[in-house]
């Protein structure tokens, strides 16, 4: 099935294949429409994308718009996307919320389907440990049943809140399609350590996000600098260039940088996103001569 391995699209001539392993993440497009958001990969090479039903974060300079409730979008969207040769690697905006039925999300699910998506992630807000860890293997079997890998997000300051719990809830829910979703804000303000990750069996981490802040929150709210204030990577202090050596080769990288400044000033999200391609390369090739120059064991 399709979860139990990622399998990228034959590679188009006029792509750089170093970018082949990276991918768009949706909150760094600030909203962008979809069309618009599949000539952007297009216009920079990037294979790769993750997608959401309606806008997450929007910049004020893009539309409204709903994948979900306009059905004319949803074709044009299929359509630009095989036309381009890309691939929907993370279909977003699933949140397992209190005293709510993740089965809620069934008719979502079937529309990611529908657009195409490998995998959906799932964010778990509820702090009922019990609970959250029950809607987690609900939201893996209804993923699965479809044919859809899930992924789950921890982010700290809630029950599933770094890579040890995350991990618990994967174990609880007992799916083969259901993995752990790293991103690296999360993961290093959540205390999380790059040794967990390389303890890890490498078939348990399903999707990486990319960014980089600073180590320590400046004072803006969690959720916003999460949102709308993060870095390319290698312009903050996480250590992600150990991190990228703990994980396992040939992933797929996410970029989810949104940078709503940068945007409210005028800078367009071409601008914005080569910056953050170039610099993601260049992690990927530090870590690259970083693993060679390490012998490997007797």
């Amino acid at each position: 099935m399709a979860f139990l391995g990622m399998r990228l699209p034959p590679a188009r001539s006029d792509m750089d294949p170093h970018r082949d392993r990276l991918a768009i993440e949706f909150i760094s497009v600030l909203g962008l429409p979809p069309l618009d958001f599949v000539d952007l990969a297009t216009d920079l090479g990037c294979r790769h994308i993750g997608i959401a039903l309606e806008p997450i974060v929007r910049s004020k300079a893009h539309p409204m718009w709903s994948l979900r409730d306009d059905a004319l979008l949803r074709r044009d969207t299929v359509s630009a996307i095989r036309r381009a040769g890309i691939s929907i690697t993370l279909g977003e905006g699933f949140i397992a919320w209190p005293h709510r039925d993740i089965r809620d999300a069934g008719p979502d699910l079937d529309l990611m389907c529908e657009l195409g998506a490998a995998q959906v992630n799932l964010v778990n807000i509820d702090r009922d440990r019990s609970r959250a860890f029950d809607q987690c293997a609900i939201f893996a079997e209804m993923a699965g049943s479809r044919g859809l890998g899930a992924t789950l997000e921890f982010m700290p300051g809630l029950p599933i809140g770094d890579l040890e719990s995350a991990a618990a809830a994967v174990r609880h829910a007992g799916e083969p399609n259901f993995r752990l979703l790293i991103d690296a804000m999360h993961f290093f303000r959540s205390g999380s350590k790059v040794s967990q990750v390389a303890a890890l069996d490498p078939r348990q981490i399903g999707h990486v996000q990319l960014c980089d802040v600073p180590l320590a929150s400046s004072g803006v709210a969690y959720a916003d600098e999460a949102r709308f204030a993060r870095l390319p990577p290698g312009k903050g202090e996480l250590p992600l260039l150990d991190l990228l050596v703990a994980l396992p080769q040939n992933m797929i990288f996410g970029m989810e940088v949104p940078m709503l400044a940068e945007a409210e000033r005028g800078i367009g999200p071409r601008e914005r996103l080569s910056r953050c391609i170039e610099a993601t390369w260049d992690l990927m090739q530090r870590a690259e001569a970083r693993r060679r120059a390490t012998p490997g064991p007797a």
